[in-house]
């Protein structure tokens, strides 16, 4: 117990290292923040309050650090705020069409009720943000980074309104009047059936559903972005504390902040935008192949389609890989090495409260990525072992249906 606490303690304060140091600028340039309907309630429940992407979030709380946050929502089940990510309803008949000309997505053969994790990339095949596609009968529910939204909707908005003068039919909403709350962890289902009084293991992962919950209506998806199971629901705004209070309500559920948040998804080999991601990074590069419908690999019809198949075909220069890595934890920034040879770079990193290890992803040459292979990595001036390890570091708990 005693090794566990104090593995915990090492910890940074945020559980998100320099992940998201550039995030908490805002704090530094007088940028007024941002609040969701539910700041108050995290202020009054303990909340440690800090700039995220010009949102004013909670890192933690007071009753639970970081380390103690993240092994409840890997054992139990916890709430995180996530109001602060840009939402937005996709409608007309040409809907479908228009999404594929920015994503890699096949939104063609998603079944209804169905979604899948994208990329908008831009002319180069870089990505411009990762997102999540929901299909319904009559529109796309859409779900995109707060960090990136002023940038992604002046993305999306020029290429509508070119589609829209071309004749095309499809119109965009921003869906400001829900917030977003994410149920996660391995109880979450459990807890949600109580609430529906109905059986929800028909529901599989990254699904979406309108669904009734105590009298509130929502929209449910079977999805979040910690590596277990659970659900993000949007709530209307005037019932976004009630609902959050009803979850809190169960002994098995707890407030959980950022810190968890960015801890849960690097064990989970998943990536953060601005780090691990970005607009020079092509969805081959960063081990997201798998985004692209094989229908789009060979049709493209997306922005940068051209580079992204040849990468396809030929191969990559680089490659995103896991580490293990021995010592004091890498950090983002930190230099990766071979044989001497500067390969490649940290871009997130930290200890795993899972795993009792140091965990990190990053970039390097194409030909030392393969797992298993021993590398170094510069940490405070010295070179440390490191090992590069299978992603995600620890077993998703993703429900299949």
């Amino acid at each position: 117990m005693l090794s566990a606490l104090r593995f915990a303690r090492s910890l940074p304060t945020a559980g998100l290292a320099r992940s998201t140091q550039r995030a908490y600028s805002a704090a530094a340039t007088g940028e007024v923040l941002k609040k969701t309907v539910l700041h108050d309630y995290h202020v009054e429940n303990g909340g440690k309050m800090v700039p995220f992407a010009g949102w004013s979030m909670p890192v933690q709380y007071s009753n639970l650090g970081v380390g103690a946050s993240h092994n409840w929502t890997r054992q139990n089940a916890s709430v995180f705020d996530v109001s602060h990510m840009l939402a937005t309803r996709i409608t007309g008949k040409d809907r479908v069409k228009f999404y594929e000309s920015l994503t890699v997505a096949d939104i063609e053969k998603l079944p209804v009720g169905s979604s899948t994790l994208s990329v908008f990339t831009n002319e180069n095949g870089g990505i411009i943000d990762d997102t999540i596609i929901c299909k319904h009968q009559d529109s796309l529910y859409v779900v995109s980074n707060a960090g990136c939204a002023d940038k992604d909707l002046a993305h999306i908005r020029s290429h509508l309104k070119e589609f829209q003068n071309k004749g095309g039919d499809v119109d965009l909403k921003i869906i400001d009047d829900h917030s977003l709350i994410a149920l996660q962890g391995p109880k979450s289902a459990a807890v949600l059936e109580e609430l529906v009084g109905k059986d929800l293991r028909d529901f599989a992962f990254m699904d979406g559903r309108f669904m009734t919950i105590k009298g509130i209506e929502c929209h449910v998806a079977r999805s979040g972005y910690t590596g277990e199971d659970g659900f993000e629901i949007s709530v209307p705004n005037s019932d976004a504390v009630e609902f959050t209070k009803l979850l809190i309500s169960d002994p098995r559920v707890e407030l959980a902040g950022l810190g968890a948040r960015d801890s849960l998804r690097l064990e989970a080999g998943l990536c953060l935008y601005g780090h691990d991601l970005d607009d020079t990074i092509t969805p081959v590069e960063a081990g997201l192949t798998w985004t692209i419908g094989k229908r789009r690999r060979a049709e493209g019809g997306f922005l940068g389609a051209a580079k992204i198949q040849d990468q396809l075909k030929n191969g990559v220069s680089r490659r995103r890989i896991g580490l293990v890595v021995q010592g004091a934890p890498a950090r983002e920034g930190a230099l990766i090495f071979a044989n001497g040879e500067q390969v490649g770079q940290v871009t997130s990193g930290c200890p795993s409260p899972s795993t009792k290890k140091n965990v990190a992803m990053g970039y390097v040459k194409n030909g030392v990525h393969k797992s298993g292979t021993e590398l170094e990595v510069e940490v405070r001036g010295r070179k440390q072992k490191a090992v590069v390890t299978k992603m995600p570091f620890v077993p998703a708990g993703y429900h299949k249906v």
